[in-house]
């Protein structure tokens, strides 16, 4: 059972959709995409291999795949249909052509570090059978795709009216800029990585630009542009009370909820950051100092070392 436990919330994220009025019909349609997508794209893949990584080819097509129903199927106001449509498939195909990249440049030919540290995550749980742990893992992925990361695209589509409310322009203008700092740091790193190159120098910590104030800013910024999606779903949240039942969409809106708890979960302790300063720790000597001056996750003032010592701790053992 605690090998198929962690499936229980997706599954019942899924269900719920399945049952409402609004989008029963696209829930089971991207339901059914994102199972063939996963089964093809990470189940058969890992089962082959024993590798994990191909989830990272399967999740952010499901994103695509995500804003293609969302386009097709539903019956809100085209602009604001095409809009939320495009911001999940512009996300996924960028995310997805990357990983596809990876995969052609054989860099998914040995197991990626954050699915490393997932193994021995199940083994620490007593999860033994790390291939049976794979195949749930990857199921698991799929009806994350299939429930939750679903919740603000098929909510968002749902509003009918052509009014723009105060919330989605907030969401507008926090999208945009969530989005560019993503970039910004992607860059920063990019550039910095390039300079340590360029210099012959080794093991370098990278502490400038955005990442001076974050450890993972890139993280901090995805999270944000979900949290956007969030922000812009409301007034279509609440324009459902008219059309579904009230429990019904009341567990609509502690999904959306969910959504950001389990994005901030995914990308601070589950593949992101956690999993990353791991090995970080133990391939840069200088990381310990950077952990002790600079948060993980939400950007703040660069910290004395003193202010911070049991920080290392934490996220060097976890």
């Amino acid at each position: 059972m605690k090998y198929f436990a962690p499936l229980a919330p997706f599954i019942g994220g899924w269900l719920l959709l399945m049952n409402t009025t609004s989008f029963s019909q696209m829930a089971l349609i991207n339901g059914a995409l994102q199972m063939l997508l996963f089964a093809l794209v990470v189940c058969i893949p890992a089962w082959k291999t024993g590798r994990m990584s191909y989830v990272d080819i399967g999740w952010p097509w499901g994103l695509t795949v995500i804003g293609i129903v969302t386009w097709l199927y539903s019956d809100g106001e085209p602009v604001r249909v095409a809009m939320v449509s495009i911001a999940y498939i512009f996300a996924g195909s960028r995310m997805g052509l990357g990983a596809i990249k990876l995969l052609t440049s054989g860099h998914l030919n040995t197991e990626l570090p954050r699915y490393e540290f997932q193994k021995r995550r199940w083994h620490k749980q007593g999860k033994t059978n790390t291939a049976l742990a794979m195949q749930v893992e990857a199921i698991l992925q799929g009806f994350a795709n299939a429930a939750f990361l679903a919740f603000p695209a098929f909510i968002i589509a749902a509003n009918t009216s052509p009014q723009i409310s105060p919330f989605e322009i907030v969401a507008i203008i926090l999208w945009l800029a969530a989005f560019a700092m993503e970039s910004l740091a992607d860059m920063q790193k990019l550039s910095f990585l390039k300079a340590a190159k360029a210099s012959g120098a080794k093991d370098n910590v990278c502490n400038v630009g955005l990442w001076r104030y974050s450890r993972h800013p890139n993280y901090f910024a995805e999270w944000m542009v979900w949290n956007a999606l969030l922000i812009a779903a409301i007034p279509a949240w609440l324009a459902l009370f008219g059309q579904e039942k009230l429990i019904t969409n009341l567990l609509l809106g502690l999904g959306l909820l969910f959504v950001s708890r389990v994005m901030y979960t995914t990308l601070v302790t589950y593949t992101g950051a956690v999993p990353a300063e791991y090995y970080s720790v133990q391939k840069r000597p200088a990381y310990r100092q950077y952990q002790q001056e600079t948060n993980i996750f939400f950007p703040g003032r660069v910290k004395p070392k003193a202010n911070n010592e049991s920080n290392n701790t934490v996220n060097a053992t976890d």
